[in-house]
This record gives C-alpha cells, structure tokens and sequence, in this order.
C-alpha cells in the first residue's frame, strides 16, 4: 500500500506577477469610502423620518423642510401634512433605502468578487445572493436594483406630476425603459452564457 502523497504547495509567484495580482488592494479605500456614504444615507434617512414624525405633530418648520426636500408645490399654502406629501416621504424613504440596499450588494459582493474572500460560508447571516455571487450574478442584481430605484422615482414624479413639465415626464418614462430593456439584455446575455459554458460538476 503506498503512502499518501503530502499536499502539493503552490509554487511561488513571480515579482511583477505577484504585484499586479496585490494591485486589487487598490479598490479596498473605494470600498472603504461607500461605507461611508453609506452612513451619510443612515444619517439622511433619520433626518427625513425625524422631520415627518414633527411634522405630524404639528411642527410648522418640519413640514417647510419636508415640503421643500420633496419639491412639492401647491397652489394654496400647505399647512398641514395631506395624504400626499406623507407619500411623496414614504417614496423618499424606501428609495434611500433601495439605493442602501444597492451600496451593500456594491461593497460586499464586489469586494468579494474582485478583492478577497469574506469566508462567510458558515455564517448563520450570510446573505442567500452572496452563496452563488460572481461578477454575472452581480451585474443581473446591480441592474434589477436600478430599476427599483428608478421606479419609485418615476411614481414620486407622476404623484407629483403638477410640479413637473411634460417633457420631464416624457423622458424619465423613456429612460425608466430603457433601464429595463437594458437588464433585460443583461439577464439573458447571462443565461445564455450560463447555459453555453460547461458544468463545472462534470
């Protein structure tokens, strides 16, 4: 019976090899920085829920900020909160929170994919998209998050389509499509190739 033969090690890369491979550390300050554009949207977030629970309360100076954060304009002057500036809020609200939703996809399946390994295959919080992600899959979730993003925008619009020249109106729609045919694109440009390349468990 032969003994078993010890673990191959992996031969020693080259200098000018091993410093192009090191330069990927290069993108660790941009992740870095959209943690911290991150925390300034936490920040926005409870500044706008803070002014809208004032507002409902009868704050006369919460409610201008809201108005004027909004963009809402009203022929007559808004004193009290009414059924649409509480949604145009809302609407505000969930897009921060897609867009911060967007932020964490960017940092954590990108610097997994393109930096290093988080190791998070044991961790009971690892989130479902991580356990499958590679720069396709990245690209399908970056681009089905747009369209998110750009239609709580198009409904803030006709919501509060009064404010808005028709124009405006006309193109957010048409770049609203274009946004979609584009993931569109993308998500069949992946599964064709996705069914084109061999199984990796054969």
């Amino acid at each position: 019976m032969s003994a078993p033969k010890p673990p191959l090690t992996p031969a020693p890369m080259r200098p000018l090899p091993s410093l192009i491979f090191a330069s990927r550390w290069l993108q660790l300050p941009l992740y870095l920085g959209l943690i911290l554009a991150q925390a300034v949207y936490v920040f926005h977030f409870w500044v706008e829920l803070v002014h809208l629970i004032e507002a409902a309360f009868g704050n006369t100076a919460a409610l201008k900020s809201l108005v004027s954060s909004i963009g809402y304009k009203s022929d007559v002057d808004v004193t009290a909160l009414n059924e649409t500036i509480i949604m145009l809020v809302v609407l505000a609200l969930i897009d921060v929170v897609m867009i911060s939703n967007l932020l964490i996809m960017v940092i954590v399946g990108g610097y997994e994919t393109f930096v290093s390994r988080l190791h998070l295959e044991d961790h009971p919080d690892q989130p479902e998209w991580l356990s499958h992600v590679n720069a396709s899959v990245l690209k399908v979730k970056l681009a089905t998050a747009i369209i998110g993003i750009s239609s709580i925008h198009l409904l803030k619009t006709f919501i509060n389509a009064a404010n808005y020249d028709i124009k405006v109106l006309m193109w957010q729609t048409i770049i609203h499509t274009v946004f979609l045919l584009s993931a569109l694109a993308i998500a069949l440009t992946d599964r064709l190739m996705s069914h084109s390349a061999p199984s990796s468990h054969h």
